[in-house]
């Protein structure tokens, strides 16, 4: 694929539909080449920032790739999801055949996903690994500076809700040692048993406070307490998690901080 072609279609944000897309570190600082590229595959890597002749753009917490170890990338510029194939060459790596959506997001400055797009396309990039950082230079020396991100448990882990929208307070958590999850349906107080086995989890009666909240809080209380008394399917992808009632109904939520 032409990389002036592929970069000049990215800055332009003239994006494609996304294509189907979709280790651990030696101490110290190492140049990436074919045969160490396990210290970049099959981690995520949350973008830091990426500067371009010498200025530093911090990125949206969204931003973020993983690379698969067949080289299939799958990854965020901040708003829009985009896919790649990766290949790597002595301390190189390329990222061809990139596919992005073409969503606007509140709050993601379009010239971030511009510079980033533009920078991921910019033929080999220079590859180093230091600890749990990953930095990404172009011929022309910028960089796109990366932070591996573990994934979060099931168990342990304050989901914070984030559809239906509960204005950011309602959260779950599963406790593995009492085998109940608790938290918050968005006005009141929640406390169930749990039992988590081979995909799904089955939910008991909830046990609630009483308290009254206005009516968008209440709406979404009622949603969530859809999912007890019931066994329902989990997904976990990262720090992502979607909870599927029987009747199809999906609550989504991330890890807290």
């Amino acid at each position: 694929m032409d990389k002036q072609r592929l970069a000049a279609a990215l800055a332009a944000l003239t994006l494609l539909p996304l294509a189907a897309a979709c280790g651990s570190e030696d101490a110290g600082s190492e140049s990436v080449g074919s045969g160490a590229s396990a210290s970049v595959t099959g981690a995520y890597w949350a973008v830091d920032d990426v500067t371009v002749d010498g200025k530093k753009s911090a990125a949206p917490s969204d931003a973020y790739l993983r690379i698969a170890d067949g080289g299939e990338v799958k990854g965020n510029l901040g708003c829009n999801n985009f896919g790649a194939d990766a290949a790597f060459a002595d301390s190189h790596v390329s990222f061809d055949q990139v596919q992005a959506t073409e969503m606007a997001c509140e709050g993601v400055p379009a010239d971030f996903e511009q510079t980033l797009a533009r920078t991921l396309a910019d033929g080999d990039l220079t590859t180093e690994v230091d600890g749990d950082k990953l930095t990404l230079t172009t011929a022309d020396g910028d960089r796109v500076a990366l932070t591996k991100e573990e994934a979060a448990p099931l168990k342990g882990t304050k989901w914070n809700i984030t559809s239906p929208d509960a204005d950011g307070k309602a959260h779950l958590t599963f406790d593995e040692k009492t085998g109940l999850v608790s938290g918050s349906l968005g006005c009141n107080k929640v406390k169930a048993e749990a039992t988590v086995r081979d995909g799904r989890i089955t939910l008991g009666t909830a046990s609630t406070t009483r308290m009254m909240c206005d009516t968008s809080l209440m709406k979404t209380e009622k949603t969530l307490l859809g999912l007890f008394d019931s066994t329902v399917k989990y997904g976990l992808d990262h720090r992502t998690l979607t909870l599927t009632s029987e009747n199809g109904e999906r609550v989504n939520a991330t890890a807290a901080e």
